[in-house]
């Protein structure tokens, strides 16, 4: 039993409940023909990569401190593929309705990858100021998850607080209003450390915040889910009618421009941890 034994358990359970959902999706989906439904799969896909991921870096972050940054860097850049599906899921189910066929939802999907591509560069580098600049490691790697998860969004934002549209007014609201709750949630016990700081000691093994953490991203997740999947029920007439669904080859060029993108981020910070010089553990004295 140690501080990441629960930080382990917390995600790799939550990977085979989305695997459950993801497989029986794709059970009952036609995946050749029912071409509105791809987006909802990446989704699905990408909500089962990030907690498996998350949960291989707790295990095998021990083995050396290479291993450890190595590790997390691939946990950086599952989050942000989830990001992406995320974001893909949004841009075919869920934009309100005077947001549809507009600029910014031509455009929302491509920025999407971008923020992918800056978010992983930017937590990666944040991992070699943890020792000299520990605030200012803390403050660049919130910032790099909170803005592509402010951009990916912004549609709930505006359809819950400004004009939602006749058919984005349905049951999946209260879903998303609790996925954002949940992910302030989140957010706050990532950033706050509490109730460790309050107590230190008592939380070592039960209770501290990045377990409390993961517990409220998954429940964050599974709101999430509920609403998309909602949206995408309840929506489809309206949607097929007044919008055109992704191609295969939209949505393929988005995950892998992504997955090129992290990949080659993390090979490049992976690499520069083995060209800092290790420092001397004794000098001679002479």
């Amino acid at each position: 039993m140690t501080n990441e034994t629960l930080n382990i358990w917390t995600h790799l359970l939550p990977f085979w409940f989305f695997a459950w959902r993801f497989v029986t999706a794709l059970y009952v989906t036609d995946i050749k023909n029912d071409y509105y439904s791809w987006p909802m799969l990446v989704y699905m896909c990408t909500s089962c990569v990030y907690p498996l991921a998350s949960s291989c870096a707790h295990t095998f972050s021990s083995m050396s401190k290479n291993a450890r940054h190595i590790c997390y860097f691939l946990d950086y850049g599952a989050v942000n593929l989830f990001s992406l599906g995320s974001a893909i899921a949004y841009s075919a189910y869920t934009f309100p309705d005077t947001l549809v066929c507009t600029t910014f939802h031509n455009y929302y999907v491509a920025m999407a990858v971008l923020n992918t591509v800056l978010s992983t560069g930017l937590s990666c580098y944040s991992r070699f100021l943890e020792i000299q600049k520990p605030r200012l490691c803390k403050v660049i790697r919130v910032l790099a998850f909170a803005y592509p998860y402010m951009w990916d969004s912004l549609p709930i934002f505006y359809r819950l607080f400004l004009f939602p549209g006749e058919s984005a007014q349905n049951e999946a609201t209260s879903y998303h209003q609790k996925h954002m709750i949940m992910t302030l949630l989140a957010s706050f016990l990532y950033s706050a450390h509490l109730p460790e700081r309050l107590a230190p000691g008592r939380f070592d093994y039960i209770g501290h915040s990045h377990q409390l953490f993961h517990v409220c991203v998954i429940l964050a997740t599974h709101m999430q889910m509920e609403a998309i999947l909602l949206d995408k029920t309840l929506r489809k007439e309206w949607l097929l009618a007044t919008s055109k669904p992704f191609s295969f080859s939209q949505i393929a060029g988005a995950i892998l421009l992504c997955i090129i993108f992290s990949l080659s981020n993390i090979i490049y910070f992976s690499a520069a941890l083995y060209r800092i010089p290790k420092p001397e553990l004794h000098k001679k004295e002479t």
